[in-house]
């Protein structure tokens, strides 16, 4: 239950710490992918401007690149962590592994047409959508971290702040440390709970 007067979670958003791919620029997609050492630094830097932050909750993707980064974060688990597989980047199907470069090149072909054997854009918001109408109805009052992929930011960015999805495919995608959100009370409440989705490979139940 919300606190009572509140009226909105505070997102604080982080993309998961450098990996292998990263540094290859390959594609991992739904592959769990691991830090590089570079990463490592990276998370541990994380956890250190985040920790003054007054969180009361992290939320991350179940891929290990994003649970490797929170663990390395918040080595003494400080904080409550959540898992979900809501916060999957998209899944590239049989272009998983490719160079980031030529998924680049046809993003916006598969805002609503899935990868072949994977997910398009739009079902990523739909899942996103999914997260914050729960995270509304229960941390209403609070502020959460939020550890995740490049498409789940631009799923907030969509969502949040209505930016047209096309217009967040069709620019580069830029790395900061960190993102803010308010998500009011009771988001999505006058909406219909989204289906959950059937991408191409199966998937564990969030958690």
């Amino acid at each position: 239950m919300g606190r009572q007067g509140a009226v909105a979670v505070d997102i604080v958003y982080e993309t998961h710490a450098t990996t292998t791919d990263n540094e290859a620029g390959l594609a991992t997609g739904w592959q769990p992918g691991r830090l590089s050492e570079h990463g490592r630094r990276g998370a541990r830097q994380l956890g250190e401007r985040r920790r003054a932050d007054g969180l009361a909750a992290v939320f991350c993707s179940d891929l290990a690149r994003a649970v490797e980064t929170v663990e390395i974060a918040f080595p003494a688990r400080e904080l409550p962590v959540h898992r979900d597989t809501r916060l999957r980047e998209c899944d590239y199907g049989e272009l998983t592994g490719h160079p980031v470069a030529e998924l680049a090149a046809r993003r916006l072909r598969h805002l609503d047409e899935p990868f072949p054997g994977g997910q398009s854009y739009r079902q990523v918001v739909e899942q996103t959508r999914a997260f914050l109408r729960d995270l509304a109805a229960a941390w209403d009052g609070r502020r959460v971290l939020v550890v995740a992929h490049s498409a789940n930011r631009w799923a907030l960015d969509h969502l949040l702040r209505e930016v047209p999805l096309a217009d967040l495919l069709g620019a580069p995608f830029e790395w900061r440390p960190g993102w803010s959100y308010r998500l009011p009370t009771r988001w999505g409440a006058d909406r219909p709970a989204p289906a959950r989705l059937q991408p191409g490979q199966p998937a564990p139940e969030h958690r």
